[in-house]
């Protein structure tokens, strides 16, 4: 595994996954145009709903999503496994108004903002591979497109290359499953992350709120001994000898007003928390705003 390709599709993936941002989208979508049309999904083999526990399964390979077709509404656990030697997330596309992923394929070959029907609302935020990550959110019943976002390599985004597979969330016929009881809770804000809670070392259900008046994102990197974001910024601009970090995941980009879970174990050390979502007024990455912070836990 090269550790210099994930650490990019890092940038990558938190650069992307914000393109359903009316306003600074012109740049996600002029990636979409010269990457051609929306490839065909690749049939699901190994993806599994678990009605016990609400938890859909999802494998993430080169190039292609392992998932059920469908999962009933409500509060559900998706558990992300990066069966692949990239990075890779899940991005989840509501499509309202009766739309399917067909008509989603048709808008973004077109240049410009996505439809306001294409509503981004979160998903596992990207593990290195080789890894996992819990992700819990309430879904509504409706037509869903999961994307990956990541454009490595040769900037040529997964999803043109076969990760996208639609999602059907039907009708729930059991009891309503309770939210997460989380012990941390992460806000995301225009432009900080607001952390409630004490975030030491070990096992955490962390809730993420968007508190903030457009769409954000979180994704937690874990630096290596002694390094910093500095470092890292540093790194990427050079991307010389290997990265000084390691992706532990998040949340894909979501719109206003939204609550997501994740679990994490986290060892002591440094981390760093950002967000890489177009701004709605200049177009510049939150990150650019001040929204990156590091952390120190112990």
């Amino acid at each position: 595994m090269s550790r210099n390709l994930t650490m990019l599709s890092v940038f990558a993936v938190s650069a992307l996954s914000a393109c359903s941002s009316k306003d600074s989208a012109s740049t996600d979508s002029a990636k979409v145009a010269q990457a051609g049309a929306l490839a065909a999904a690749t049939p699901t083999s190994r993806g599994s709903f678990d009605p016990a526990t609400h938890t859909v399964t999802i494998y993430a390979k080169d190039f292609a999503f392992e998932s059920p077709d469908s999962i009933p509404a409500g509060m559900t656990n998706f558990h992300l496994v990066n069966d692949g030697p990239n990075l890779h997330h899940v991005q989840l596309v509501r499509l309202d108004s009766g739309k399917t992923a067909a008509d989603l394929e048709a808008a973004m070959k077109n240049p410009g903002p996505p439809p306001k029907w294409a509503v981004f609302v979160g998903g596992p935020n990207a593990p290195n591979p080789g890894a996992a990550l819990d992700a819990t959110m309430d879904l509504p019943e409706g037509n869903y497109v999961m994307l990956c976002m990541v454009d490595i390599p040769a900037n040529v985004p997964h999803f043109a290359k076969g990760m996208v597979r639609p999602l059907k969330v039907v009708a729930a016929t059991g009891a309503p499953v309770a939210a997460p009881t989380a012990d941390v809770t992460i806000a995301l804000a225009d432009y900080n992350f607001l952390i409630k809670g004490d975030l030491n070392a070990g096992k955490h259900t962390i809730k993420i709120e968007n508190n903030g008046p457009q769409e954000h994102e979180i994704e937690i990197i874990r630096l290596e001994p002694g390094k910093t974001a500095k470092d890292l910024a540093g790194w990427m601009k050079t991307k010389d000898g290997p990265p000084p970090a390691t992706a532990i995941g998040g949340i894909a980009g979501t719109i206003p007003a939204t609550t997501a879970y994740i679990n994490v174990d986290l060892p002591a050390g440094n981390y760093v928390f950002v967000c890489f979502v177009p701004d709605a007024k200049d177009g510049k990455a939150h990150a650019d705003h001040g929204m990156i912070k590091e952390v120190t836990i112990k």
